[in-house]
């Protein structure tokens, strides 16, 4: 790894800028969804990471590409997803007084809505965990302090869409972000035990469902 003072400025360069830019376009533009996640989110989001660990002369696994702990990564990103799983079916029946989820997948197939999800979730984990939180736990040596302070950001960076694109209440907004900061936890937990980022893949993909059904 290159120097703290170096990590340091790179990952509070990405945060500071996925905060901005990512912010004003949820408050400038509203394209199709299939746009967003295959085009513009990878540009947005990916493009600075790559450009910055090129700056710091680092491969892909020094965001957790690798094979090893493979079957760990899916058996925690199950068991933790599993509990994603039955918050949003509790949450769907108190919202609709019963299983209702057709309202909220919209007029995409269940197959197109699975693969948006694996692309969101590449996109945002490989950024958010795969680089931020493993600079800023390397810097800090505290596993907990990195989550937190990473988990808020993240949180964060979900305020924009939470009111300008889904024109959530404030109580609705309130929870959804809870909801995300506690996510954000999760998923650089099993990242930590892991060190592979398809651990936190995973589970944005089995998270990513009780938000959709939340809303």
């Amino acid at each position: 790894m290159p120097g703290k003072t170096v990590l340091v400025k790179h990952s509070t360069i990405l945060a500071v800028y996925l905060l901005i830019v990512w912010g004003f376009y949820r408050f400038l533009f509203q394209l199709p969804e299939e746009i967003e996640e295959l085009f513009i989110k990878p540009v947005v989001w990916l493009v600075p990471v790559l450009i910055l660990i090129n700056k710091e002369r680092l491969g892909f696994s020094s965001l957790g590409f690798t094979l090893k702990n493979l079957f760990p990564a899916v058996y925690l990103s199950l068991g933790l997803g599993a509990v994603f799983v039955v918050e949003a079916l509790f949450i769907n029946y108190i919202k609709y007084k019963g299983l209702n989820f057709a309202a909220n997948i919209g007029e995409l197939s269940f197959a197109t809505s699975l693969g948006l999800s694996f692309a969101t979730a590449f996109s945002e984990e490989v950024a958010f965990r795969g680089y931020l939180f493993n600079r800023v736990w390397y810097v800090l040596k505290r596993e907990w302090s990195a989550n937190l302070l990473t988990s808020v950001a993240w949180a964060a960076i979900h305020v924009p869409v939470t009111f300008f694109v889904w024109k959530l209440d404030l109580t609705s907004a309130l929870l959804y972000l809870l909801l995300t900061t506690v996510f954000g936890i999760g998923s650089a937990f099993v990242f930590a035990r892991t060190r592979n980022i398809f651990s936190s893949i995973f589970l944005h993909v089995l998270w990513e469902w009780p938000i959709i059904l939340f809303r």
